[in-house]
């Protein structure tokens, strides 16, 4: 069983590094620096690799930054957009930083 999952197309970029946060609701917010996780890809719940919990911040979808975009390999209005269509009601979300174990 895999604790998080990401879409497949972020698997590259957190193997390599590239992708280093991720922005979730608040039902995986409990997370917290030191833990381990298992990762496997949303699609099929394939494990890929284990992460280690750097930190979890609150944010709101005014508060995205450039770093964020960057970090998410797109434009910040497509950013905003695919985080609406996967948490339409929310509006407290959280950033959770991680490193590739």
């Amino acid at each position: 069983m895999n604790d998080i999952t990401f879409y497949q197309r972020f698997e590259a970029d957190i193997l390599a590094g590239r992708k280093t946060i991720t922005i979730r609701d608040k039902s995986e917010s409990h997370f917290k620096a030191g833990d381990i996780l298992r990762v496997g890809r949303f699609e099929d719940n394939q494990y890929f690799c284990a992460i280690e919990v750097l930190s979890v911040s609150p944010i709101t979808l005014d508060e995205l930054t450039e770093q964020h975009v960057k970090q998410e390999n797109m434009g910040l209005e497509e950013l905003k957009e695919m985080i609406r269509g996967i948490y339409p009601s929310e509006s407290l979300l959280y950033v959770i930083s991680f490193k590739v174990l």
